[in-house]
């Protein structure tokens, strides 16, 4: 008996020492010569602790996680394609838009047949082949300007032309500072790689030093088209807000992006409070305000609001994963067949607020219902106390046909920066971000308006160059027929 326990304490000792990680070969060998049913055990109870440690280091994952921060492992396998890509049979094929304009001719025949080597007989069937390129060499133009002086008696001194072409004492033209502005402020491309496509695409040297000082002028010529596009926004009838984190010189700060259909405002601010909503609207904002359930979002003084329902809806299912009471489940269950309801109401093809009034008011009565409720569970009591202070801001969809649901429109505006962000991590200066703030707007406003950013950039650098003013902001191209 005495054998056996100590045999006993032996194995527990050793499969401490095994969970510790400091197994010897002696125990090993030891181990073996008990039997498999020693080494099962011991082989057991390190596989437990492994997958402990596995399930411990994986980050946590919920519905609101990115795609990117989820680990490979977790991710579901994709279901196989159910159906060929494209149209379906019998229906008219797509192609590529012939071109307007035709810049070159070649022309193509055989001299012998490549078979056979034999002589061909001319005939006059051709086959027309239309190919689009870029030219093999990009040249830039150099171009000398001679600038006469002249003396004026009246004025007492010598006077000479504006050259409309570049800005002053700048030696690259407007073309090609719209050009590198977009590639960095509007499509994410960095310093370096941009300085890599002028020297190899376009053969000409630039240094990261002389391309920013460009930028920062452009972006202070531009700061009026910047106020602009805030002033829109804020008068706009329907306005979408976020926010997500930023650095400047390494400090955290952050981006907040207030967008719609026509304008996007970038704002890089040392704060996530109130201070910084404020900052942005100074007075009150007459449309309807869309946004997440972001508490610094009350203090807008709003017409109206409308919160996210997605992240309703997600804050929901993360909940389900890891609360199995019984009450969580009963609330959970009333509360989303409400949105889903309120959904599928919304996307009916007659829909009108007059002619499903009724309707809406059943709505607003079960949303009533479900937050002055009384409950046991932690995670109800928090999410009705959400309902309750956000009755007024859920349903507005439902009143304003052109107000949407979720405030997913505002997350592809911010999609971009935050794009940006993980390449260039932030700005390195106050004075960066000022102008990353002006610069990433005015782009992205130019986007949402159809615009040409290059083209439209350079024709207001001529025109602020001819007139002294910066000419007014573009409205978007009115489509004709």
């Amino acid at each position: 008996m005495g054998t056996d326990a100590t045999r006993t304490a032996t194995v527990e000792a050793i499969l401490e020492r095994a969970l510790r990680g400091e197994l010897s070969e002696d125990d090993a060998r030891w181990l073996y010569g008990l039997g498999p049913e020693a080494v099962t055990l011991v082989m057991l109870a390190l596989a437990r602790q492994v997958a402990r440690q596995q399930a411990g280091s994986a980050p946590p994952v919920d519905p609101a996680t990115p795609s990117g921060q989820v680990p490979v492992y977790l991710k579901p396998s994709a279901r196989k394609r159910r159906k060929r890509p494209g149209a379906k049979l019998g229906h008219p094929g797509t192609r590529r838009v012939p071109p307007e304009k035709i810049d070159r001719r070649k022309v193509h025949r055989l001299e012998r047949c490549p078979q056979c080597d034999g002589q061909l007989q001319r005939s006059s069937r051709t086959r027309i082949r239309l190919i689009e390129d870029l030219l093999d060499v990009y040249e830039l133009t150099a171009t000398e300007h001679i600038i006469h002086r002249d003396y004026c008696p009246t004025c007492k001194k010598h006077v000479e032309p504006v050259v409309p072409d570049a800005l002053p004492k700048c030696a690259i033209g407007h073309n090609l500072v719209a050009l590198t502005s977009w590639f960095h402020y509007g499509l994410g491309i960095p310093i370096s790689q941009v300085v890599s496509i002028l020297q190899y695409h376009l053969h000409t040297k630039l240094t990261p030093g002389g391309l920013v000082a460009m930028w920062l002028r452009l972006a202070w010529i531009l700061e009026p088209w910047y106020d602009e596009i805030g002033r829109q926004a804020r008068a706009s009838a329907v306005l979408h807000a976020d926010e997500t984190g930023w650095r400047v010189e390494g400090q955290t700060c952050w981006l907040w992006c207030f967008a719609n259909a026509q304008t996007c405002y970038y704002m890089i601010d040392g704060t996530r409070g109130s201070p910084a909503v404020q900052g942005f609207f100074t007075e009150a904002f007459e449309g309807t305000l869309v946004t997440d359930f972001y508490r610094v979002y009350d203090s807008v003084r709003a017409a109206s609001r409308q919160c996210c329902f997605p992240h309703l809806l997600r804050e929901i299912v993360r909940v389900d994963q890891q609360n199995e009471t019984f009450a969580w489940q009963a609330f959970s269950k009333k509360l989303r067949r409400l949105l889903q309801d309120a959904l599928r109401l919304r996307a009916r093809s007659d829909f009108t607020p007059e002619h499903y009034a009724r309707r809406i008011t059943c709505l607003e009565e079960r949303l009533d219902l479900l937050a002055i409720g009384a409950y046991a569970d932690a995670d109800a009591i928090r999410l009705a106390k959400r309902l309750t202070r956000h009755r007024d801001h859920l349903l507005t969809f439902l009143h304003k046909p052109e107000v949407p649901s979720s405030n997913n429109f505002d997350e592809r505006q911010i999609r971009p920066a935050v794009l940006i962000r993980k390449i260039s991590q932030g700005n390195r200066s106050d004075h960066g971000a000022a102008a990353q703030g002006i610069l990433m707007s005015v782009y992205r406003t130019l986007y949402l308006r159809n615009l040409n950013p290059t083209e439209t950039i350079a024709a207001a650098l001529r025109t602020y160059l001819t007139t002294g003013q910066l000419p007014p902001l573009p409205d978007a191209p009115i489509a004709h027929g």
